[in-house]
């Protein structure tokens, strides 16, 4: 198995030299040549089997450039049930609201309570294997750009690996406070975390510029250094997600919701549109997904494209209480367009031009046509995503995120338009106390607040009685190490300064 880039197909590197680089040279991204497909006796075989041995089976398949040893020793480290809880790292929950059925895959179980845990536990693993087979003797540099959970979810992932130092940056208004906290709280001597003054587009471009900027590239060189990503640019991101689409699956139909071979849909609230990916990347594998439903908030750029076919990031960029979904350039939608536009890296290098140069593209007839057939879009704001919250508490007794809600009141107006009643599976993504104000407001909207953070997990936990997450509930007492605040065009510099080589 090989990858290239997006906007480069001459490019071909191993897995270890994809995950170990995290972006081409060019800027583009790198995706598999082929994808494996999955016959039935696989897939039946899968269902006999846990979480473990998916992702065991879904790595060797792609990762070609690992032993089994290497493979099985990076699994075993990230999916403990010290770690997530369970031997399940990723449960289903089955509810319903009103008439409408929901299958939950709840992906926050972690130890950063958020959906990047599934990716960000077993990086570090694949990563340092990467480093050895093709840099041997270097340190990675990780660089992440988050809009709140892939930046806990990296440090806690990376704190304190052997050869690797990790920064992250964040928009200073745009995570929650809960988020905030648990960043700058981030232990570990490897570590650094710094606001930046903008928002998390801005965080996301100024990354990418430091990344393909040769003179930083070659700094870093000089002292026997590399970049690296932990951003879903970087393959060892994304691959760790196709695996829970799989495993949720099997899980269903070994559950009794779904009988084998029946198609599912698939529900995912997003933002940098990699959770959407990788969902549809199992598909390619054969998993039998009828229709991919993209769940937007306020800043609905991806409904706007998927129902148009024009990309413009050019309108009015809106601060939610969704926040990881607060983004207006998603970055992973290229690798989408590139598999769309039959692998073309001259097209999909000419639309991301345009979204650099002039904020916008137009995809071609052909790509529109496959959009409108496999993905819907939809968006809901602030005030639904509330009221989706609170009626399924009040009706079904289950809490849910504020990105867990997008989720949910899409995939009702989806069912309402459609009249589609085929099984889907709703990707929760975080757990309701990394935003409590906001699912506080909504449960017990005539309830005055507390002032901190800490008091409304309380306050929460009072009125609902689900339990605070440890690794949450530890945070309380916990004093700031971080406070750095940087302006956009000072990151490259920031970035030498940390390294101490600037």
């Amino acid at each position: 198995m090989f990858y290239n880039s997006t906007q480069n197909a001459s490019e071909v590197v191993s897995a270890a030299q994809a995950i170990a680089q995290g972006i081409s040279k060019d800027g583009g991204l790198f995706v598999p040549q082929e994808f494996p497909r999955y016959d039935e006796a696989t897939f039946r075989a899968l269902l006999q089997t846990d979480y473990k041995g998916r992702a065991k089976k879904v790595f060797s398949d792609f990762l070609t450039d690992f032993t089994e040893e290497e493979i099985d020793e990076c699994v075993e480290k990230a999916y403990t049930a010290a770690k997530f809880g369970g031997d399940n790292p990723a449960p289903m929950a089955y509810t319903q609201l009103g008439d409408t059925k929901l299958n939950i895959l709840e992906l926050w179980h972690g130890p950063t309570c958020a959906f990047k845990d599934m990716a960000l536990q077993i990086l570090p693993h694949l990563l340092t294997k990467s480093l050895k087979k093709t840099y041997d003797g270097k340190n990675a540099v990780i660089l992440v750009a988050t809009s709140g959970d892939t930046g806990k979810a990296a440090l806690e992932g990376f704190k304190d690996v052997e050869h690797t130092k990790i920064i992250v940056f964040y928009p200073v208004d745009g995570v929650s406070p809960m988020q905030k906290h648990q960043m700058n709280t981030q232990e570990g001597e490897n570590v650094t975390v710094c606001a930046i003054k903008g928002n998390f587009d801005d965080a996301q471009t100024g990354v990418k510029k430091i990344f393909t900027t040769p003179a930083i590239a070659e700094k870093l060189a000089e002292n026997n250094m590399l970049f690296s990503s932990a951003n879903s640019i970087n393959w060892g991101r994304l691959l760790p997600q196709i695996v829970y689409y799989i495993s949720a699956y099997c899980d269903m139909v070994n559950d009794g919701k779904l009988a084998f071979g029946d198609k599912i849909n698939v529900v995912v609230p997003t933002g940098n549109f990699g959770n959407i990916l990788a969902s549809y990347y199992a598909s390619l594998m054969s998993l039998p997904v009828a229709k991919f439903i993209c769940a937007s908030n306020a800043n609905n750029v991806l409904t706007d494209f998927i129902n148009t076919g024009v990309y413009d990031k050019n309108r009015q960029f809106y601060t939610t209480m969704s926040p990881s979904m607060d983004i207006l350039v998603s970055s992973n939608l290229e690798r989408l367009l590139y598999k769309l536009s039959g692998n073309s890296d001259a097209t999909t290098r000419e639309w991301m031009t345009a979204l650099k140069s002039v904020g916008k593209y137009e995809v071609s007839d052909e790509v529109k046509a496959v959009m409108n057939e496999k993905f819907y879009g939809g968006f809901c704001d602030d005030k639904q995503t509330q009221d989706t919250i609170s009626r399924l508490f009040r009706q079904e007794g289950y809490l849910c995120d504020t990105h867990t809600a997008v989720a949910v009141n899409v995939y009702e107006q989806y069912v309402a338009k459609t009249g589609d009643d085929t099984p889907a599976v709703i990707a929760s993504t975080a757990s309701p106390y990394k935003f409590s104000k906001s699912v506080l407001q909504a449960v017990a909207p005539d309830a005055a607040l507390p002032e901190t953070e800490f008091d409304m997990v309380d306050m929460l936990n009072d009125l609902t009685k689900m339990p605070v997450p440890a690794p949450l509930a530890s945070l309380k007492d916990k004093k700031a190490r971080f406070s750095d605040v940087t302006a956009v065009d000072d990151m490259p510099q920031y970035v030498l300064s940390a390294l101490n080589i600037g």
